[in-house]
């Protein structure tokens, strides 16, 4: 990771739900101390509104966000690249960090099966706030 301030890119295949919802955690969470990004391998027109409704539940507002593509100079300039279903269309380089998240995809569920995979991104948000930032605590 870089001195400065570490990178973290979250991708899935439509950045339509889980990457989104991973990044505004991490934003909302850290503010300007991360660089955060979010792509995906085919994104989709829009995010999935039951994903926009879920974080609205928790004062996050991603009625503006929009759906990324992935490109290689995203993955090139993260220090942690997190896949949350992409498989073989995430770009692998040497020497960075990659985890893989298995979570549902939130693609078309109403809000009621989108409040679990949100709650469980954002447990998975804290632990790595906690491994980036440890002073942040």
């Amino acid at each position: 990771m870089s001195e400065s301030m570490p990178s973290v890119l979250f991708v899935c295949v439509h950045n339509a739900g889980r990457s989104q919802m991973a990044a505004a955690f991490l934003t909302h969470l850290v503010g300007d101390r991360v660089e955060v990004r979010s792509a995906g391998s085919a994104p989709a027109e829009t995010v999935n509104p039951a994903v926009v409704e879920a974080m609205a539940e928790v004062g996050i507002d991603l009625s503006d966000a929009t759906p990324k593509v992935l490109t290689t100079e995203a993955v090139q300039t993260s220090d942690v690249v997190i896949t949350m279903g992409c498989g073989d269309a995430c770009p692998f380089f040497p020497g960075k960090r990659y985890l893989d998240w298995e979570l549902p995809d939130p693609a078309g569920k109403g809000v009621e099966a989108v409040r679990p995979i949100r709650d469980e991104i954002r447990s998975r948000i804290t632990a790595l706030v906690a491994e980036l930032l440890p002073t942040a605590r």
